[in-house]
Formats: structure tokens, C-alpha cells, sequence
């Protein structure tokens, strides 16, 4: 067994005492000790920013969340940034159509967010009181019914076009907004393929397996695979994988009559073979993990395998009689969709214990492996049930976090006649950890390096944590170091926010929800989008959360609360910075904050962290409406500490506060709207 070193969460409360009626009230030591840890939480963590992941952006797909692990190399990360605990709030959007709250959020590259809606897919306010539909797709209602669209491996393309593998084995895709960005009350289907029959035709043969998921590789030809949330290899079912050339999808997209048997291509997997999870894709080409292995496919005028590395499986993990579980895992074989770097693939096994793997890129070599989360109490199976948060520093380190989900899967996976690409919850998941929370799934989270030495690679465990019972899809800001989750305190019932330290794996952050079981997070990702202030955690409670920071206030009108839905924080690069006229460093994080019903002239205090030097060497700029920064002039700007003081020097951990005053209409208003300013300001020094 390796040597790690298991943490405890150091869990600081972001929720202030309430008031009540109490015989005991609380000594005044126990009161100072409770104002100075909500003091703590409200000037927010320390930033550890990372370099930014390195990742060869696809160009076949929209850069914001374009699927639901964020990109084509599944990284699960973020260089947006993401709330801080800066006097952090949770607020609500309410689901009134849906079932549920949406349960997986995509954005396109204008920012509008992509979601479920009865079965199709909408574009809608998320951030709306209640969330309002905009336009939408729906399968029963525009195109005949008798099928839903699997959101779960749907993305969003280059043009804001949104790619969707169905129910009944096609794939569509949907037009959602015009040339100029504005949203098309119904969406237009301007490609429906039925993949599942043109691979029938090819092969010969009858495909057993359904459509699973679909990605673009980097020559926007369009793979495919079929398959389930449990292939049994002993049952023989039938799968294949492929794709439809380039070519083919812009001659439909044109018009033109296209023969599907002569530019789809196919691979025939061998029968009991098939895909469990999503599909990667990088420069070199399309990776695949089905049940027993892991493949990396070129397009050349057919599907070129360039290695194909068998991996080895325990198979479907489930209860035992007198566990205190009654779910399982989700997979036969691996539960993760592959995660790229550039030069490997990452992914685990379903072994006893469950290993992460590393494989070359080029060749498929298993250049590297490791047991992860293999120090729990014998009785705690381990399953890894989603792709791994991957970070390539682009200084030869890979950091992977994995997570144990075990206990989360539907004991009805394990039925002969299950169709387990039906992706449902009724269908997946366990009903008594839907209704009953995190104490029916298994603990652990663990960061694993992998390094790249003279002589090929090591991996080393840097924390474990065998407290946290995490099902949300965690995601890595790189822009504030931390790692963003939503978990359940069991002692307590809690539904929590959670901000895990990259570097240690400490809880930095928490904040509480609700104890009722609704709030389960239903094993959704967590969204970031790119307004800088805005996580997003779908529950089953018909309430779409996201968390907040509320960075931004008016110092003159303390009453008036500042829209934070149009306060937006982001990374501004050094290029960036000198490019557009700033002199020196860029410090800090553009600022883009609007503020509607002003007065001619208004002050608005933004507050900040991670600042350090001296304060007479910082400059303010400000964007001008022709895109240039220039510099404010000191009269209308000044930085000082949340009690009014001016310090001489800034320290990184200490929250300050940028005061600018603007004038309605002035150069520093961005807005053409009368009694409205919209600022876009960032430090410099």
C-alpha cells in the first residue's frame, strides 16, 4: 500500500448565527469567535492562481462550456474565474416547466445558456427569478415526438449550433441563434442523421448497442460510438464506432443530397464491446474507452486505428447484503470518460483496487499507473464514475483528481433487458441515494501527479481526502487555485458549496444550502460560464443555484444592491493588457460591472484580493468605447481597506476595495442607455 497523507476538512461556515428564542445564549467569547469566522469568509480566500491549462482549442467547438466536462480533452477545468467567498450569496433561479432543475448547462460562445427542456433542448435565463425559456427544440412539439435528446453527450459547435445524439440512434443538429447572435424562438434542425442505420447498412450486421455520444475532432468530422452505462462483455451485444466525414455534414448543411453509406465510416467492435461514457478528442485524433479498451482513431477516408491498449476490470461493482448501500457503479469497465493532455490519456480502471492509468498519446503505451483511493475501510468499494478533473500545468506536471461514486448507480443497471444508454435518472441512478443524500455513496477524492522525468513518467498521491462523499462533477478554476464541489455534511444533513485548495486539499470554503433531500445535486456537473462571479449547481428541488460573490456595491447608497448577474470578473491577459494600452503589469482581474437608475455622478466600490506593493505604484485603466485602456485620472479613483483607510502597502490576503467615480454619459461609461454606466476597469502597476 502507498504512504499518503489523509486530510481533514477545515471547514469554515459562511453562514452568520440567526437570531432566536433561547434560554442559553451564547457566551461572548463563542459570539467574537462567530463574527470573526464570518469576518474570515466574507473577505474571501487567499487567490492562488495556476497557469492557465494548456489545451489545443478545437476548432470545431465553442470555447466557453461547449459539453458537460467543459471541453474536448474532458479537462473538467476552467481558466475562467470563479467566486472567491468576497461576502459570497447563493442565489435562485426556480424551475416551473421541467421536472427538475436544468441538469446539465452548456454556453455558447455569445454566453447564452444551453439546457434540457422536455426532452429537447432550450437556450434560457438561468440567472432569471424564474427561469424563462427564450427559444427552444422540442422533439414532441417540432419534429413528431417518439424520441428525446441525450443532453449528457450533446455539445455546442464553432456557430453556436448545438450537436445531440438521440434516443432513436440519430444525430441532430439544431440551429439556435442567427448570424448576429439573437436567439431563434425555435430552434432550426438543419442536419438529422440516423447514424445507427447507416452503420447497420455498412457493417451487415444488426447493432445491439445504442448511440451513446458524439464529438467533433479537429477536422470537424463527427465520431460516434454506441453503447450504455453497463456493457456485460458475456452477453454479446453488438456495438460499432465511427464517424460521418466533414465533408458530408457541410454538403447537408448546404443542401445537397448526400449518400450516407459513402462518407460514414465504420469501425465493428467485437460483440460484448462497447462505450460506457463520453468521447475525447485532440489534434491527434478521436480517443474511445469502451468497456475493456481504450482506442485513439484517425479519419482517413475511414477509421484508422492508431493503437488500441486493453485495460483490465472487475466488472459491475454493486451492493452486497448488509452494506449500507443499496446502489452501485455505473460501469462494467471503466467509468470515466478519457481526460487528454496534449501527450497522454488519462483514465481508471475498475479493478480492485481501481487504478489511474496513463497512456502515451502516440503510441498507447501505459506509460504510467497507480492505485487511487485504495486506503478505505475494506467494506467501501471504490468506483470511479466520471472523467477526472485533468490540469496540465505545461511544466511537465499532470494533476487528476478522481472521485468515488460508488453507491450512486441503479441496482436496475444489472437487468438483462436494461437499455442503459437511456440516460434518465429513473434510469441511472439509485433511488434511495436520490431520496436519502450522500450517506448512501462511497467517500474520496484524490490529487495524483504525474511527472515527466528523464526517465519517462512517476506518479506520486498528494492528498487524499477520505471525508468528502462528492457526486456534483467537481470543476478547477485555474484562475483562483481552487476546486469547486457540492457536498453533504452527514452529521448534519447539509447540502454544501465547497472550495478544495488544489495545492493541500484542504476545504477552504463552504457554504450551506439546505438539509432537505431535494437539494441533492443529482450527480450534475458544476457550470461555470464566463461571467467570473457565477457557479451553477442544478438540485432536485426545482431550483437551479449559483453561487455569488458580492464584489461589487455603491459606497454612496449603501440600500441599493448592484445587479451581480451583470458584474463580471476576467482574466485579462499581460499581452492583452500592453496590447490595448496598459503600462506596466496588469494586476488583478478586469472588472466589467454595470449599474442601472444612477445618479449623474456615482461611485462604485469593487473589492479585491490578491493585490501586493505599494499602493502609490498602482494605476487604475479604464475601456474606452474604441477598445483602448487609458488611464484614470487619480482624482476619480483611489484604493482603501474596508474601513475607509488608505494603506501605503497591499497585502495579497487582505480584501480591498477600488472606489471609481463615474459620470452618466462620461469617457468612462461604456453605456449608451441614460442613467445606466457600465465600467471596465483593471489595475496595473
Amino acid at each position: 500500500m502507498k504512504k499518503r497523507t489523509i486530510l481533514l476538512a477545515f471547514i469554515i461556515s459562511a453562514v452568520a448565527m440567526t437570531s432566536g428564542c433561547s434560554s442559553n445564549e451564547p457566551k461572548t467569547d463563542e459570539v467574537k469567535q462567530e463574527q470573526t469566522k464570518t469576518e474570515s469568509v466574507s473577505s474571501g480566500v487567499t487567490i492562488k492562481p495556476l497557469t492557465q491549462k494548456a489545451i489545443d482549442e478545437n476548432p470545431y467547438m465553442a470555447k466557453n462550456d461547449a459539453n458537460i466536462h467543459h471541453d474536448c480533452y474532458n479537462s473538467d477545468s476552467t481558466d475562467e474565474v470563479l467566486p472567491v467567498g468576497i461576502y459570497p450569496e447563493i442565489n435562485v433561479s426556480y424551475e416551473k416547466v421541467n421536472p427538475n432543475a436544468s441538469p446539465a448547462v452548456f454556453f455558447d460562445n455569445y454566453g447564452h445558456s444551453v439546457v434540457p427542456l422536455l426532452g429537447g433542448l432550450a437556450i434560457r435565463d438561468i440567472n432569471a427569478e424564474e427561469t424563462q425559456t427564450i427559444g427552444y427544440f422540442s422533439p414532441k412539439q417540432h419534429d413528431g415526438g417518439g424520441y428525446v435528446i441525450q443532453s449528457s453527450y450533446s455539445f455546442v459547435d464553432e456557430n453556436n449550433r448545438l450537436v445531440c445524439p438521440t434516443s432513436n440512434n440519430h444525430v441532430l443538429m439544431l440551429k439556435a441563434t442567427d448570424e448576429e447572435g439573437n436567439v431563434l424562438p425555435e430552434f432550426e434542425k438543419v442536419l438529422d442523421i440516423d447514424i445507427k442505420a447507416a452503420a447497420e447498412a455498412i457493417t451487415g450486421k444488426t447493432l445491439d448497442q445504442n448511440l451513446l455520444s458524439v464529438v467533433f475532432d479537429y477536422e470537424g468530422n463527427l465520431w460516434f460510438a454506441t453503447g450504455g452505462f453497463r456493457i456485460y462483455p458475456e452477453r454479446q451485444q453488438q456495438g460499432a464506432m465511427g464517424y460521418i466525414s466533414r465533408d458530408a455534414i457541410n454538403a447537408i448543411l448546404n443542401g445537397e443530397e448526400v449518400d450516407l453509406t459513402a462518407s460514414t465510416f465504420v469501425y465493428e467492435l467485437t460483440p460484448g464491446e462497447g462505450a460506457e461514457n463520453g468521447i475525447a478528442s485532440s489534434k491527434e485524433g478521436a480517443v474511445i474507452l469502451t468497456n475493456q479498451n481504450c482506442y485513439l482513431l484517425k479519419a482517413d477516408n475511414g477509421v484508422q486505428v492508431e493503437w488500441c491498449t486493453p485495460y483490465e476490470s472487475a466488472g459491475a461493482k454493486d451492493s452486497k447484503e448488509g452494506d449500507e448501500t443499496t446502489g452501485g457503479g455505473l460501469a462494467w469497465g471503466s467509468g470515466c470518460s478519457p481526460s487528454l493532455t496534449s501527450n497522454l490519456v488519462m483514465f481508471t480502471d475498475n479493478q480492485n483496487p481501481v487504478n489511474l492509468l496513463a497512456l502515451d498519446m502516440k503510441t498507447g503505451e501505459k506509460v504510467a499507473s497507480t492505485p487511487v483511493i485504495d486506503e478505505l475501510p475494506e467494506e467501501m468499494q471504490v468506483s470511479v464514475e466520471n472523467s477526472a478533473i485533468v490540469y496540465d500545468n505545461s511544466e511537465g506536471t499532470v494533476s487528476t483528481i478522481v472521485c468515488n461514486w460508488f453507491g450512486a448507480g441503479s441496482a436496475k443497471l444489472a437487468d438483462a433487458d436494461n437499455d442503459s444508454s437511456v440516460q434518465t435518472y429513473e434510469n441511472i441512478y439509485d433511488v434511495n441515494w436520490l431520496q436519502k443524500g450522500n450517506k448512501m455513496v462511497m467517500p474520496g477524492v484524490e490529487r495524483v501527479d504525474t511527472i515527466k522525468t528523464e526517465d519517462g513518467y512517476e506518479m506520486k498521491s498528494i492528498w487524499c481526502r477520505d471525508d468528502i462523499r462528492d457526486t456534483s462533477m467537481m470543476k478547477l478554476s485555474t484562475a483562483t487555485g481552487y476546486i469547486y464541489g457540492y457536498v453533504q455534511d452527514l452529521d448534519s444533513g447539509m447540502w454544501q458549496f465547497i472550495m478544495i485548495d488544489f495545492e493541500t486539499g484542504e476545504t477552504a470554503f463552504s457554504m450551506d444550502v439546505s438539509d432537505k433531500p431535494g437539494y441533492n445535486n443529482m450527480a450534475i456537473g458544476m457550470y461555470a460560464g464566463s461571467s467570473g462571479n457565477a457557479l451553477y449547481c442544478p438540485t432536485g428541488y426545482l431550483e437551479l443555484l449559483r453561487l455569488q460573490d458580492r464584489f461589487v456595491y455603491l459606497p454612496e447608497m449603501p440600500y441599493r444592491k448592484v445587479d451581480l448577474d451583470k458584474a463580471m470578473r476576467n482574466i485579462l491577459t499581460q499581452e492583452e493588457f500592453t496590447e490595448d494600452g496598459g503600462k506596466g503589469n496588469v494586476a488583478g482581474w478586469l472588472n466589467t460591472i454595470t449599474v442601472e437608475n444612477v445618479h449623474p455622478s456615482t461611485t462604485v466600490a469593487i473589492r479585491m484580493k490578491g493585490l501586493a506593493g505599494k499602493t502609490d505604484d498602482f494605476k487604475l485603466y479604464a475601456y474606452g468605447k474604441d477598445g483602448k485602456l487609458t488611464e484614470v485620472p487619480e482624482d476619480l479613483w483611489k484604493i482603501q481597506t474596508e474601513d475607509g483607510k488608505t494603506p501605503e502597502k497591499l497585502s495579497e490576503d487582505t480584501l480591498y476595495e477600488v472606489h471609481v467615480t463615474v459620470e452618466d454619459g462620461g469617457s468612462l461609461d461604456l453605456s449608451d442607455t441614460e442613467k445606466e454606466i457600465k465600467i471596465a476597469v483593471v489595475l496595473g502597476n
